[in-house]
């Protein structure tokens, strides 16, 4: 009865093994995204802040836009010029090169006084609302 038990329970750590090699391997792709562009987004009656997370990227290679109320915020690294080694083997590397991006729907911004400032790898950005315009009001009181 021990014995299979053992087995049992054997082959179950087998299978949650298999599980999370199999996962680790297929959500590697999409672990880029997740991992380096984490981001918190405020927002008060007059605007939203957004802070991202984008370690290792130089300034240049961070492109925002905002059109139809996205907001699209793209980073691009090349390649890591550092070697592990003399012969320049790598025993173990996480980082990734490439395209990043990500977008974020927070309407009524107005656009032209959207301000953005990238230190220590935080990208921070306010994004004033649109302020309603009541002169062009067009309701009409019934006497």
């Amino acid at each position: 009865m021990a014995n299979d038990l053992t087995r049992r329970n054997n082959f179950l750590d087998n299978m949650m093994n298999m599980r999370n090699w199999m996962n680790d391997d297929f959500f590697s792709d999409l672990a880029p995204v997740a991992d380096h562009m984490k981001t918190d987004i405020s927002e008060n009656d007059k605007s939203y802040t957004v802070k991202v997370d984008m370690p290792g990227f130089a300034k240049k290679d961070i492109h925002i836009d905002y059109a139809n109320n996205i907001l699209s915020i793209t980073g691009h690294r090349d390649t890591f010029s550092d070697d592990a080694d003399k012969e320049g083997n790598v025993l173990h590397s996480e980082r990734r090169y490439g395209q990043m991006s990500r977008q974020y729907r927070l309407p009524d911004v107005d656009r032209s006084a959207i301000s953005a400032h990238y230190e220590n790898g935080v990208l921070t950005m306010s994004l004033p609302k649109l302020q309603a315009d009541n002169s062009n009001d067009s309701h009409i009181e019934i006497d």
